[in-house]
This record gives structure tokens, C-alpha cells and sequence, in this order.
């Protein structure tokens, strides 16, 4: 499964706990706050100054490297 800039932070984390290492890495210290559960990757990225798209990448990289 692939993940998109419009699924909120939470529903990332759904797919695979390890993306908060990912998150974490990126500079996303809060993924337990309420904001995870609202807010999208885009908008999350916007807050933090992080490339969404790259991140995006970043993160389907790695889900394609786990079902390989």
C-alpha cells in the first residue's frame, strides 16, 4: 500500500509503525499530539518546513522496500 500527502498523519502511521522513524527523522517530533489525527502530511510538512512531496517519497521508498 502506498501512502498519499492527503492522509492524515495518523492514518500513515496505520500503515506501518515504521514510518514514524521516517516522520521523526523529517524534523515531525509530535506524532502523538491531537494534530496527527486532523491534520494531513501536506499541512503537517507546511508547519514544519518539510518538502511534502520528498517526504511523500521518503516514505513510499520505504513501504516498497517492506513488500518487496
Amino acid at each position: 500500500m502506498a501512502i498519499n500527502k492527503t492522509m492524515t498523519i495518523a492514518e500513515i502511521l496505520r500503515v506501518d509503525s515504521g514510518i514514524a522513524d521516517i516522520l521523526m527523522s523529517a524534523g515531525m517530533h509530535c506524532l502523538g499530539c491531537i494534530m496527527a489525527h486532523g491534520e494531513d502530511l501536506e499541512q503537517a510538512c507546511a508547519v514544519h518546513g518539510i518538502d511534502a512531496d520528498a517526504l511523500e517519497g521518503q516514505i513510499n521508498q520505504y513501504l516498497a522496500a517492506q513488500n518487496a
